[in-house]
């Protein structure tokens, strides 16, 4: 990481920290910024406090579960998102992209339509879900060759479709229209279902990509450029790609199964953290981090108090932000290419070239 990249980490870790400790004071309920302190000290330790049960209840229950499991569900997207970017060298390319977030919700679906859960439940039966489609990604894309980035791309494309229509075949199927709007929530993204019980693994699985990802950064520098330029570098390009996918759809497969498929922040987060400190993964990926959940963080505050008592699906409020990011971008990338077109032309001719 660069001096401005360690800097940019510190700033956004103290933003991310005012940020969770605002929106635990923010909603239908308003608690003291004393009370949330109250609180957070009496449970680390033990001692008791002047609060009432109901602020209890309301900080560490109902909210305090949430908002970490936004910021850690933000953070994951927007790390993935910058590795699969890397990868594919595509900065349209999101960590969806494999079909594993279809996968999930056609798992989920299975569950709120036909009730068939067994000992796995929600979470499990998306995360089956995700994995399922994750293995057939593979499995076409190295069908009759190498894997290679445009073969992942349109193999998971492929069953990113066909995961989508079995999900809206099993709604139809039902006639459910309680179920069809459980199942539309989970596709638009929720964190209504959060609790401190299933925040382990989404935290071990942020850690772990985080980390690994940091490690295999020289590694994604060279295959954002091509593979001939990784393989000069000294990596094996196929290798990477798979290890690298895998990480990644591992990842997806663990956030969706517990948030759903939220758009956007891993599209759009990647790309500030580039203009902010480089194109260096190392340096890309623990800002993309914080630029996530710091996003996630605020986009759950939005969704329950915009609405209230509704409330608005995350995939909703990431839409109408990364919207208009997006237009931006591809204008941008527009624009650049033109300007590249032109220059392909030859430079313009001077005074002799015009005799």
């Amino acid at each position: 990481m660069n001096r401005r990249a360690i800097l940019l980490t510190f700033a956004g870790s103290a933003l991310l920290i005012v940020s969770i400790f605002m929106a635990f004071g923010i909603g239908f309920a308003h608690v003291s910024p004393r009370t949330i302190l109250e609180v957070f000290w009496s449970k680390i330790s033990g001692s008791p406090g002047s609060f009432s049960q109901r602020e209890e209840v309301i900080i560490w229950e109902v909210r305090g579960a949430r908002i970490m499991l936004a910021a850690i569900v933000g953070a994951g997207l927007s790390v993935c998102g910058a590795i699969m970017q890397s990868l594919v060298r595509n900065v349209l390319a999101d960590p969806y992209l494999l079909g594993t977030a279809s996968g999930a919700s056609a798992g989920a679906a299975t569950v709120l339509v036909f009730g068939i859960s067994g000992a796995f439940g929600l979470a499990g039966a998306a995360f089956i879900g995700a994995v399922i489609a994750t293995v057939a990604t593979f499995a076409i894309a190295s069908t009759g060759g190498s894997l290679t980035s445009s073969r992942v791309i349109l193999a998971g494309v492929t069953i990113g479709f066909a995961m989508t229509a079995l999900t809206n075949l099993m709604v139809f199927a039902s006639g459910d229209e309680g179920a069809a709007r459980s199942v539309m929530f989970w596709m638009l993204g929720s964190l209504t279902l959060a609790n401190w019980d299933q925040m382990l693994l989404p935290a071990l699985a942020l850690l772990i990509t985080t980390i690994i990802g940091m490690g295999m950064g020289s590694g994604l520098d060279a295959m954002s450029v091509s593979d001939e330029t990784a393989q000069i570098s000294g990596f094996n390009p196929q290798r990477l790609r798979m290890a690298s996918m895998l990480l990644v759809s591992a990842c997806i497969a663990v956030l969706v199964s517990v948030a759903g498929q939220i758009g956007f922040v891993g599209l759009v987060i990647p790309h500030a953290a580039r203009r902010l400190v480089g194109a260096t993964n190392r340096s890309v990926i623990p800002i993309s981090a914080l630029l996530g959940a710091v996003l996630m963080v605020w986009a759950d505050v939005i969704g329950r108090i915009a609405f209230q008592p509704r409330e608005i699906p995350l995939g909703i409020i990431t839409a109408l932000v990364g919207t208009p990011v997006l237009i931006a971008l591809v204008r941008r990338q527009y624009s650049q290419g033109s300007a590249l077109n032109v220059g392909k032309k030859g430079p313009r001719k001077g005074r002799k070239g015009r005799k």
